[in-house]
């Protein structure tokens, strides 16, 4: 647990660190931090909103002038788009730490959540074995 503390901890510190975030995640965070919607950049760059999503997506990547006009527009060093390398943006804050009950109360959510889905699962197992036993007596 105290592991999964830190590894957590690295994260905040470092938002948008290669093993952490794609190209396309920075390159999102950026956008964002510079106050621009996709239509917004995707206009500015002169390509399709089509193409800048499948950038943000890591379907695509752009090509060098497009990349070097990018760190241009959102203030950031190349270097930083491709690598998290250099000059680029900080990651959000910290979210707020929770009182005991609500962290209670999550934990709980998350265990019948996992208990919803198990019986979901059965469910289904069920109505399987059900609707074969039907065609058969059919």
């Amino acid at each position: 647990m105290a592991e999964s503390g830190m590894q957590e901890t690295r994260a905040l510190d470092n938002w948008f660190a290669p093993d952490v975030a794609t190209f396309g995640d920075r390159l999102a965070g950026a956008r964002e931090a510079a106050g621009l919607t996709q239509e917004e950049l995707a206009t500015r760059l002169g390509v399709r909103l089509t193409t800048l999503q499948a950038w943000e997506d890591d379907l695509a990547e752009p090509r060098g002038n497009r990349l070097q006009m990018l760190a241009g527009m959102l203030n950031v060093s190349l270097a930083w788009l491709l690598t998290a390398e250099g000059d680029g943006v900080d990651g959000p804050d910290a979210p707020p730490a929770h009182s005991p009950a609500a962290e209670e109360a999550l934990a709980e959510l998350v265990r019948l959540r996992a208990q919803v889905a198990g019986l979901a699962q059965e469910l289904l197992s069920v109505e399987k074995r059900l609707r074969a036993v039907l065609r058969q007596e059919a």
